[in-house]
């Protein structure tokens, strides 16, 4: 079977388990202990969280075509998911509280209810109470006029109709908090000018580094080029060098041939006249011969004469 057809089977679990989520968050884990991840993965499934570690190339693909492949770019050394079905702040929430006490933890980037938010922007993110939290002071501050009505109620009633002094106190809080709600609102109001005006400036932010990340690759692909070259020139000029080395190989060599020939030659006579020298030994030594007979004769025969 392909390694592609084995892979596969993962990749569609890594899709379905992102699909329809509220938010998905990305974590780098390296350096963590046993005992810390073990309290981090209770902690996420309490909270309903699923949370899984994969390779960056599984989800990649998992991510094809999905708004989750913005998260491609963050995909970079071990990696680990971490997703929400329901609540989309729980995730930053628990990872963020967690990452205070194990600094190894390292929170990359996450997909929230279709946007892309930085490591930055979930620690802000992190700061919205959870859902239960939201109701549950929705539900005391519309529980709290309702109680304190019925109690001026009854006040009023025991009273004989006569305004109680808590009634009183309240309604000269009430004028009293009208000019802080109007600041307040003025508060809202300026908070979101500010809050329009940081998305504005964070999107320039994100063209200059397009732009900037643009002119890089063109510089590399520019590098690049001339590298080529370079080495297309450095090429060549070896090339020159091996023709201009080639001369001066034969000259040498024909210096070194000529040199050797009357070495050659010298022995070639040498060889030729070495057997007429053998020959010529013999001859010399029997002329000797003769020459020493002869002296004996002549010496003989003046001897004769004498006597």
């Amino acid at each position: 079977m392909a390694k592609v057809e084995l892979k596969q089977p993962i990749v569609q679990q890594i899709a379905d388990e992102v699909k329809d989520s509220a938010a998905v968050l990305l974590v780098d884990y390296r350096g963590l202990t046993v005992a810390q991840d073990t309290n981090l993965r209770k902690q996420l499934r309490e909270a309903g969280i699923l949370y899984k570690v994969y390779k960056n190339t599984m989800m990649k693909r998992a991510f094809e075509g999905t708004g989750f492949s913005a998260l491609d770019s963050y995909l970079e050394g071990p990696s680990a998911l971490a997703v929400s079905k329901d609540d989309a702040t729980a995730p930053a929430r628990i990872l963020s509280k967690f990452a205070k006490d194990a600094k190894a933890l390292e929170l990359k980037a996450g997909f929230v209810e279709g946007k892309v938010y930085e490591a930055k922007d979930l620690l802000t993110l992190a700061q919205i109470p959870s859902r239960e939290e939201l109701l549950s002071k929705l539900l005391g501050s519309i529980q709290s006029p309702i109680a304190n009505f019925a109690r001026v109620i009854k006040q009023f009633a025991e009273n004989g109709g006569e305004p109680t002094e808590e009634a009183k106190a309240a309604k000269a809080a009430k004028l009293a908090a009208a000019p802080a709600q109007e600041v307040k609102e003025e508060v809202k109001e300026v908070a979101a000018v500010a809050e329009e005006k940081a998305e504005a400036v964070k999107e320039e932010v994100k063209e200059v580094a397009a732009v900037v990340e643009e002119k890089a690759e063109a510089a590399k692909e520019e590098v690049k080029e001339v590298a080529a070259v370079a080495e297309e020139k450095a090429e060549a000029v070896k090339e020159e060098v091996e023709e201009v080395k080639k001369p001066a190989r034969k000259t040498k060599a024909k210096a070194v041939a000529e040199e050797a020939a009357p070495s050659e030659a010298v022995s070639e006579e040498k060889s030729a006249k070495a057997p007429a020298k053998r020959a010529a030994k013999p001859k010399a030594k029997a002329q000797e011969t003769q020459v020493k007979e002869e002296a004996k004769t002549e010496e003989k025969t003046d001897e004769a004469k004498a006597e």
